[in-house]
Protein backbone atom coordinates (compact mmCIF):
# COMPACT_ATOMS: atom_id res chain seq x y z
CA UNK A 1 0.00 0.00 0.00
CA UNK A 2 1.47 3.07 -0.81
CA UNK A 3 1.54 5.63 1.98
CA UNK A 4 1.93 9.58 1.15
CA UNK A 5 5.23 11.06 2.71
CA UNK A 6 3.05 14.07 4.47
CA UNK A 7 1.56 10.36 6.51
CA UNK A 8 4.92 8.99 7.30
CA UNK A 9 5.71 12.26 8.60
CA UNK A 10 2.37 12.66 10.71
CA UNK A 11 2.22 9.32 11.82
CA UNK A 12 6.36 9.58 13.08
CA UNK A 13 5.29 12.60 14.54
CA UNK A 14 2.63 11.22 16.52
CA UNK A 15 4.92 7.73 17.44
CA UNK A 16 7.52 9.89 18.82
CA UNK A 17 5.13 12.68 20.35
CA UNK A 18 3.54 9.63 22.45
CA UNK A 19 6.56 8.52 23.84
CA UNK A 20 7.35 11.68 25.57
CA UNK A 21 3.29 11.89 26.33
CA UNK A 22 4.02 9.39 28.72
CA UNK A 23 7.26 10.93 29.99
CA UNK A 24 5.97 13.85 30.28
CA UNK A 25 2.34 11.74 32.43
CA UNK A 26 4.84 10.38 34.68
CA UNK A 27 6.91 13.50 35.17
CA UNK A 28 3.64 15.58 36.29
CA UNK A 29 2.57 12.55 38.66
CA UNK A 30 5.52 12.61 40.50
CA UNK A 31 6.37 15.89 40.80
CA UNK A 32 2.16 16.37 41.92
CA UNK A 33 2.83 13.87 44.78
CA UNK A 34 6.59 15.14 45.51
CA UNK A 35 7.49 17.64 47.94
CA UNK A 36 7.22 20.25 45.31
CA UNK A 37 3.37 19.58 44.69
CA UNK A 38 1.93 22.92 46.09
CA UNK A 39 4.33 24.75 44.07
CA UNK A 40 3.58 22.71 40.71
CA UNK A 41 -0.22 22.67 41.21
CA UNK A 42 0.55 25.89 41.66
CA UNK A 43 1.99 26.88 38.58
CA UNK A 44 -0.97 26.09 36.47
CA UNK A 45 -3.06 27.56 38.31
CA UNK A 46 -1.39 30.96 38.25
CA UNK A 47 -3.30 33.60 36.82
CA UNK A 48 -2.45 35.10 33.54
CA UNK A 49 -4.72 37.80 32.58
CA UNK A 50 -8.04 36.96 33.42
CA UNK A 51 -7.68 33.36 33.35
CA UNK A 52 -5.05 30.44 34.47
CA UNK A 53 -2.39 29.35 32.75
CA UNK A 54 -4.31 25.82 32.42
CA UNK A 55 -6.92 27.52 30.93
CA UNK A 56 -4.93 29.25 27.82
CA UNK A 57 -4.05 25.88 27.14
CA UNK A 58 -6.62 23.80 27.32
CA UNK A 59 -8.49 26.78 25.24
CA UNK A 60 -5.56 28.28 23.01
CA UNK A 61 -2.42 25.75 22.38
CA UNK A 62 -5.29 23.13 22.07
CA UNK A 63 -6.52 24.62 19.02
CA UNK A 64 -3.41 24.61 17.15
CA UNK A 65 -3.76 20.91 18.11
CA UNK A 66 -7.31 20.80 16.67
CA UNK A 67 -6.19 22.39 13.24
CA UNK A 68 -3.69 19.51 12.68
CA UNK A 69 -6.51 17.32 13.23
CA UNK A 70 -8.38 18.97 10.82
CA UNK A 71 -6.00 19.34 7.97
CA UNK A 72 -5.29 15.50 8.66
CA UNK A 73 -9.03 14.67 8.34
CA UNK A 74 -9.14 16.97 5.42
CA UNK A 75 -6.27 15.20 3.50
CA UNK A 76 -7.65 12.27 4.18
CA UNK A 77 -11.05 12.88 2.63
CA UNK A 78 -9.47 14.02 -0.44
CA UNK A 79 -6.50 12.47 -1.13
CA UNK A 80 -6.14 9.69 2.01
CA UNK A 81 -7.61 6.45 2.99
CA UNK A 82 -10.86 8.27 2.93
CA UNK A 83 -10.94 9.58 -0.12
CA UNK A 84 -12.52 6.13 -1.64
CA UNK A 85 -15.99 5.31 -0.75
CA UNK A 86 -15.50 1.94 -0.24
CA UNK A 87 -12.03 1.98 2.24
CA UNK A 88 -13.27 4.85 3.92
CA UNK A 89 -16.74 3.25 5.13
CA UNK A 90 -14.56 0.36 6.79
CA UNK A 91 -12.54 3.37 9.61
CA UNK A 92 -15.70 5.14 9.31
CA UNK A 93 -18.10 2.26 10.40
CA UNK A 94 -15.34 1.28 13.07
CA UNK A 95 -15.18 4.82 14.71
CA UNK A 96 -19.29 5.12 15.07
CA UNK A 97 -18.81 1.73 17.20
CA UNK A 98 -16.19 2.75 18.92
CA UNK A 99 -17.91 5.86 20.30
CA UNK A 100 -21.66 4.45 20.26
CA UNK A 101 -20.57 1.35 22.55
CA UNK A 102 -18.57 3.13 25.17
CA UNK A 103 -21.26 5.81 25.27
CA UNK A 104 -23.73 3.13 25.49
CA UNK A 105 -22.23 1.45 28.42
CA UNK A 106 -21.24 5.21 30.58
CA UNK A 107 -25.09 5.79 29.92
CA UNK A 108 -26.08 2.54 31.36
CA UNK A 109 -24.43 2.95 34.75
CA UNK A 110 -25.05 6.74 35.12
CA UNK A 111 -27.95 7.79 33.08
CA UNK A 112 -30.41 10.18 35.12
CA UNK A 113 -26.97 11.45 37.90
CA UNK A 114 -24.81 14.45 38.21
CA UNK A 115 -22.48 12.59 36.25
CA UNK A 116 -24.61 11.63 33.41
CA UNK A 117 -22.77 14.70 31.67
CA UNK A 118 -19.80 12.41 31.21
CA UNK A 119 -20.80 10.23 28.88
CA UNK A 120 -18.58 11.86 25.90
CA UNK A 121 -15.14 10.91 27.85
CA UNK A 122 -14.88 7.24 26.67
CA UNK A 123 -15.62 8.08 23.27
CA UNK A 124 -12.64 9.34 22.36
CA UNK A 125 -9.30 7.57 21.43
CA UNK A 126 -5.63 9.41 21.57
CA UNK A 127 -3.71 9.68 18.23
CA UNK A 128 -0.31 9.75 19.62
CA UNK A 129 -0.36 7.75 22.59
CA UNK A 130 -1.99 4.87 20.28
CA UNK A 131 0.42 5.25 17.41
CA UNK A 132 3.02 5.18 19.74
CA UNK A 133 2.35 1.92 21.42
CA UNK A 134 1.61 0.41 18.20
CA UNK A 135 5.36 1.86 16.24
CA UNK A 136 6.55 -0.24 19.43
CA UNK A 137 6.09 -3.42 16.96
CA UNK A 138 8.21 -2.48 14.16
CA UNK A 139 8.24 -3.41 10.74
CA UNK A 140 6.43 -6.01 11.73
CA UNK A 141 2.73 -3.75 11.75
CA UNK A 142 1.16 -4.03 7.71
CA UNK A 143 1.44 -0.64 6.63
CA UNK A 144 -2.50 -0.88 6.39
CA UNK A 145 -2.45 -1.65 9.83
CA UNK A 146 -1.04 2.01 10.10
CA UNK A 147 -3.40 3.58 8.01
CA UNK A 148 -6.51 1.98 9.48
CA UNK A 149 -5.26 3.29 13.16
CA UNK A 150 -4.75 6.83 11.94
CA UNK A 151 -7.91 7.00 10.02
CA UNK A 152 -9.92 5.30 12.48
CA UNK A 153 -8.45 7.62 15.23
CA UNK A 154 -9.12 10.76 13.20
CA UNK A 155 -12.43 10.46 12.59
CA UNK A 156 -12.79 9.37 16.17
CA UNK A 157 -10.98 12.85 17.05
CA UNK A 158 -13.88 14.64 14.63
CA UNK A 159 -16.94 12.43 16.61
CA UNK A 160 -15.21 13.68 19.68
CA UNK A 161 -15.48 17.51 18.56
CA UNK A 162 -18.91 17.17 16.79
CA UNK A 163 -19.44 16.23 21.08
CA UNK A 164 -18.51 18.77 22.08
CA UNK A 165 -19.91 21.27 19.82
CA UNK A 166 -23.38 20.32 19.74
CA UNK A 167 -23.33 18.73 24.27
CA UNK A 168 -20.56 20.71 25.77
CA UNK A 169 -22.21 23.99 24.89
CA UNK A 170 -23.97 25.83 27.67
CA UNK A 171 -25.21 28.90 26.69
CA UNK A 172 -24.49 30.55 23.74
CA UNK A 173 -23.81 34.20 22.80
CA UNK A 174 -24.89 34.82 19.55
CA UNK A 175 -23.75 38.20 17.97
CA UNK A 176 -20.07 36.65 18.73
CA UNK A 177 -20.94 33.00 17.30
CA UNK A 178 -22.43 34.91 14.15
CA UNK A 179 -19.39 37.24 13.74
CA UNK A 180 -17.03 33.87 14.15
CA UNK A 181 -18.90 32.64 11.49
CA UNK A 182 -19.49 35.66 9.53
CA UNK A 183 -15.20 35.25 9.61
CA UNK A 184 -15.14 31.66 8.57
CA UNK A 185 -17.34 32.60 5.59
CA UNK A 186 -14.77 35.20 4.49
CA UNK A 187 -11.74 32.49 4.84
CA UNK A 188 -14.29 30.25 2.72
CA UNK A 189 -14.51 32.81 0.11
CA UNK A 190 -10.84 33.91 -0.04
CA UNK A 191 -10.23 30.04 -0.52
CA UNK A 192 -13.00 29.96 -3.06
CA UNK A 193 -11.11 33.13 -5.06
CA UNK A 194 -7.57 30.99 -4.86
CA UNK A 195 -5.88 33.32 -2.19
CA UNK A 196 -2.94 30.82 -1.41
CA UNK A 197 -0.90 32.91 1.17
CA UNK A 198 -1.13 31.30 4.56
CA UNK A 199 -1.09 34.84 6.59
CA UNK A 200 -4.63 36.44 5.79
CA UNK A 201 -6.38 32.95 7.17
CA UNK A 202 -3.99 32.69 10.10
CA UNK A 203 -5.08 36.34 11.21
CA UNK A 204 -8.38 35.48 10.35
CA UNK A 205 -8.04 32.23 12.56
CA UNK A 206 -7.07 34.37 15.54
CA UNK A 207 -10.05 36.53 15.28
CA UNK A 208 -12.47 34.01 14.86
CA UNK A 209 -10.76 31.92 17.74
CA UNK A 210 -11.46 35.74 19.92
CA UNK A 211 -14.87 35.28 18.83
CA UNK A 212 -16.14 31.64 19.58
CA UNK A 213 -14.12 31.36 22.57
CA UNK A 214 -16.63 34.39 23.91
CA UNK A 215 -19.56 32.84 22.11
CA UNK A 216 -20.73 29.68 24.55
CA UNK A 217 -19.07 27.12 21.94
CA UNK A 218 -15.69 25.99 22.89
CA UNK A 219 -12.94 28.16 21.47
CA UNK A 220 -10.86 24.92 19.89
CA UNK A 221 -13.91 23.94 16.93
CA UNK A 222 -11.80 26.98 15.47
CA UNK A 223 -8.89 25.04 14.69
CA UNK A 224 -10.82 22.64 12.39
CA UNK A 225 -13.19 25.37 11.04
CA UNK A 226 -9.42 27.02 9.65
CA UNK A 227 -8.68 24.23 8.54
CA UNK A 228 -11.32 23.43 6.16
CA UNK A 229 -11.21 27.16 4.96
CA UNK A 230 -7.36 26.83 4.33
CA UNK A 231 -6.88 26.22 0.29
CA UNK A 232 -5.99 22.23 -0.15
CA UNK A 233 -5.10 22.35 -3.74
CA UNK A 234 -4.30 19.48 -5.38
CA UNK A 235 -2.43 18.29 -2.12
CA UNK A 236 1.00 18.17 -3.28
CA UNK A 237 4.12 19.74 -1.56
CA UNK A 238 3.44 23.33 -2.32
CA UNK A 239 -0.19 23.58 -1.31
CA UNK A 240 -1.13 25.65 1.29
CA UNK A 241 -2.60 23.00 3.61
CA UNK A 242 0.54 20.48 2.87
CA UNK A 243 2.88 23.20 4.18
CA UNK A 244 0.85 24.21 7.26
CA UNK A 245 0.33 20.67 8.27
CA UNK A 246 4.42 19.76 7.91
CA UNK A 247 5.24 22.57 9.82
CA UNK A 248 2.46 21.51 12.77
CA UNK A 249 3.55 18.28 12.79
CA UNK A 250 6.62 19.26 15.28
CA UNK A 251 5.53 21.87 17.50
CA UNK A 252 1.87 19.57 17.85
CA UNK A 253 4.04 16.71 19.49
CA UNK A 254 6.29 18.04 21.07
CA UNK A 255 5.29 21.10 22.39
CA UNK A 256 1.59 21.03 22.46
CA UNK A 257 0.70 17.98 23.40
CA UNK A 258 3.16 17.11 26.11
CA UNK A 259 2.64 21.01 27.62
CA UNK A 260 -1.00 19.82 27.92
CA UNK A 261 0.15 16.25 29.59
CA UNK A 262 1.81 18.15 32.12
CA UNK A 263 -1.13 20.50 32.70
CA UNK A 264 -3.44 18.02 32.85
CA UNK A 265 -2.23 15.35 35.13
CA UNK A 266 -0.72 17.02 38.22
CA UNK A 267 -2.77 14.69 40.02
CA UNK A 268 -2.33 14.77 43.91
CA UNK A 269 -3.34 11.18 45.02
CA UNK A 270 -4.27 11.81 48.35
CA UNK A 271 -5.42 8.89 51.18
CA UNK A 272 -7.86 6.69 49.68
CA UNK A 273 -7.79 7.93 46.33
CA UNK A 274 -8.26 4.28 44.67
CA UNK A 275 -12.15 4.56 46.28
CA UNK A 276 -12.02 6.84 43.15
CA UNK A 277 -11.91 3.89 40.84
CA UNK A 278 -15.43 2.34 42.41
CA UNK A 279 -17.42 5.23 41.66
CA UNK A 280 -20.17 4.77 38.90
CA UNK A 281 -18.47 7.32 36.57
CA UNK A 282 -15.37 5.95 37.36
CA UNK A 283 -16.70 2.76 36.50
CA UNK A 284 -18.08 4.04 33.64
CA UNK A 285 -15.19 5.22 32.09
CA UNK A 286 -12.95 1.96 32.27
CA UNK A 287 -15.89 -0.08 31.29
CA UNK A 288 -16.03 2.40 28.22
CA UNK A 289 -12.78 2.42 27.31
CA UNK A 290 -11.58 -1.01 28.04
CA UNK A 291 -14.53 -3.42 27.46
CA UNK A 292 -16.72 -0.65 24.69
CA UNK A 293 -14.12 0.37 22.59
CA UNK A 294 -12.91 -3.19 21.20
CA UNK A 295 -16.07 -4.18 21.21
CA UNK A 296 -17.47 -1.32 19.22
CA UNK A 297 -14.85 -0.63 16.70
CA UNK A 298 -14.21 -4.31 15.83
CA UNK A 299 -17.91 -5.33 15.83
CA UNK A 300 -19.13 -2.61 13.64
CA UNK A 301 -16.23 -3.21 11.47
CA UNK A 302 -16.82 -6.61 11.08
CA UNK A 303 -20.71 -6.16 10.86
CA UNK A 304 -20.21 -3.19 7.88
CA UNK A 305 -17.82 -5.98 5.61
CA UNK A 306 -20.71 -9.19 6.05
CA UNK A 307 -23.32 -6.59 5.08
CA UNK A 308 -20.65 -5.71 1.98
CA UNK A 309 -20.74 -2.06 2.89
CA UNK A 310 -17.34 -1.90 3.52
CA UNK A 311 -13.91 -4.18 2.81
CA UNK A 312 -11.19 -5.56 4.62
CA UNK A 313 -7.86 -4.39 3.57
CA UNK A 314 -6.20 -7.46 1.86
CA UNK A 315 -3.38 -7.95 4.28
CA UNK A 316 -5.31 -7.87 7.73
CA UNK A 317 -7.38 -9.97 9.21
CA UNK A 318 -9.09 -9.81 12.21
CA UNK A 319 -7.08 -10.70 14.56
CA UNK A 320 -4.91 -7.70 13.45
CA UNK A 321 -8.30 -5.90 14.16
CA UNK A 322 -9.36 -7.07 17.47
CA UNK A 323 -5.87 -5.71 18.44
CA UNK A 324 -6.00 -2.41 17.02
CA UNK A 325 -9.52 -2.02 18.54
CA UNK A 326 -7.73 -2.41 22.11
CA UNK A 327 -5.40 0.29 21.20
CA UNK A 328 -8.51 2.65 21.03
CA UNK A 329 -9.64 2.50 24.16
CA UNK A 330 -6.61 4.96 24.65
CA UNK A 331 -8.51 8.30 25.60
CA UNK A 332 -6.31 9.97 27.24
CA UNK A 333 -5.67 13.35 25.94
CA UNK A 334 -9.34 14.08 24.10
CA UNK A 335 -11.04 12.20 26.77
CA UNK A 336 -9.08 14.27 29.80
CA UNK A 337 -10.30 17.55 27.52
CA UNK A 338 -13.78 16.18 27.25
CA UNK A 339 -13.51 15.47 31.02
CA UNK A 340 -12.85 19.28 31.67
CA UNK A 341 -16.11 19.65 29.66
CA UNK A 342 -18.24 17.62 31.28
CA UNK A 343 -17.39 18.15 35.25
CA UNK A 344 -17.37 21.24 37.24
CA UNK A 345 -16.53 19.74 40.60
CA UNK A 346 -12.84 19.15 41.03
CA UNK A 347 -13.42 15.53 42.41
CA UNK A 348 -15.07 14.37 39.77
CA UNK A 349 -12.45 15.65 37.55
CA UNK A 350 -9.56 14.33 39.41
CA UNK A 351 -11.00 10.84 39.88
CA UNK A 352 -11.84 10.80 36.59
CA UNK A 353 -8.51 11.70 35.07
CA UNK A 354 -6.90 8.74 37.30
CA UNK A 355 -9.48 6.34 35.57
CA UNK A 356 -8.92 7.34 32.32
CA UNK A 357 -4.83 7.10 33.28
CA UNK A 358 -5.71 3.91 34.47
CA UNK A 359 -8.29 2.84 31.83
CA UNK A 360 -5.59 3.84 28.76
CA UNK A 361 -2.64 2.23 30.12
CA UNK A 362 -4.23 -1.36 30.51
CA UNK A 363 -5.81 -0.72 27.27
CA UNK A 364 -2.24 -0.09 25.69
CA UNK A 365 -0.59 -2.76 27.88
CA UNK A 366 -3.54 -5.43 27.03
CA UNK A 367 -3.24 -4.25 23.01
CA UNK A 368 0.26 -4.54 22.58
CA UNK A 369 0.96 -7.81 24.48
CA UNK A 370 -2.46 -9.28 21.94
CA UNK A 371 -0.95 -7.19 18.55
CA UNK A 372 3.06 -8.64 19.92
CA UNK A 373 1.32 -12.27 19.65
CA UNK A 374 -0.34 -12.26 17.01
CA UNK A 375 1.70 -10.26 14.35
CA UNK A 376 4.67 -12.57 15.53
CA UNK A 377 2.26 -15.58 15.08
CA UNK A 378 1.46 -14.23 11.10
CA UNK A 379 5.36 -13.19 10.27
CA UNK A 380 6.16 -16.79 11.14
Amino acid sequence: MLITKLFKDFFDSEKAGGFILIICTLLSLLLANSIWSESYVHLWHYQFGEHPVEYWINDGLMTIFFLLIGLELERELYVGELSHFKNALFPIAAACGGMLVPACLYIALNHGTTTQSGTGIPMATDIAFAIGILSLLGNRVPASLKVFLTALAVIDDLGAILVIALFYTKTLQWTNLLIALSIFLFLLLLNRLKIRNLIPYLIGGIFMWYFMLHSGVHATITGVLLAFAIPFGNGNEKSTSYLLQHLLHKPVAFFILPIFALANTCITLHAGWPNALIQNYTLGIALGLIVGKPIGIWLFSYISVKLKISQLPEDLNWKSIVGVSILGGIGFTMSIFITLLAFTDNQHIENAKIMILVSSILSALIGLVFLRTILKRSST
